[in-house]
């Protein structure tokens, strides 16, 4: 396959009771979702590996759980689009050609600026997944489902990485 040929990327089935047009649609979503997941868990590894300062192995031994299950939300994400017909493609090329945001910029940090960046992802990641959710519905319960668990778990870790820096009158530092 040459570099400009893109593999096939819906296959002759989808889900039984499920339109084609749904599937291809939801496919999509799900697509979007996926690239989302797996530039997070990267960028969690990448902060895990560059944050320093106070409080550093707090910070350090809170983003390995959320790394692992950032990867199984991946994994979850890839399977259903699998299930629908879908070719979930999860190579490094393809990802970055799939990216509409901004590369994380921060490398070796503070852990305040670090967390204040992730707040930042969070809220995007929190963002996308929300409003893919509203296009599920009508679209594919199922997957719908599967996004509300997904987004409880990535509000409670936005809310983990706001713990640390929230200030003592209750406002988030920018």
């Amino acid at each position: 396959m040459h570099k400009s040929e893109k593999p096939e990327t819906l296959a002759e089935f989808t889900a039984p009771g499920m339109k084609s047009e749904s599937a291809k649609e939801t496919i999509a979503l799900l697509d979007n979702r996926m690239v989302a997941l797996i530039d997070l868990q990267l960028t969690l590894k990448h902060i895990h590996w560059n944050v320093v300062g106070p409080n550093f192995i707090g910070v350090h031994e809170m983003l390995d759980p959320q790394v692992e299950s950032v990867r199984e939300m991946t994994d979850t994400i890839a399977e259903r689009i699998a299930t629908l017909g879908g070719v979930p493609l999860g190579t490094p090329q393809s990802i970055v050609d799939r990216r509409s945001w901004q590369d994380y910029s921060v490398g070796r940090g503070l852990v305040t600026e670090h967390l204040a960046e992730l707040d930042k992802v969070y809220s995007g990641i929190n963002k996308d997944h929300r409003d893919a959710l509203n296009a599920l519905a009508e679209l594919d319960p199922v997957s719908e489902d599967m996004l509300i668990g997904q987004l409880a778990e990535l509000e409670q870790y936005q809310w983990f990485v706001r713990a640390h820096i929230e200030s003592a009158t209750g406002e988030l530092k920018s």
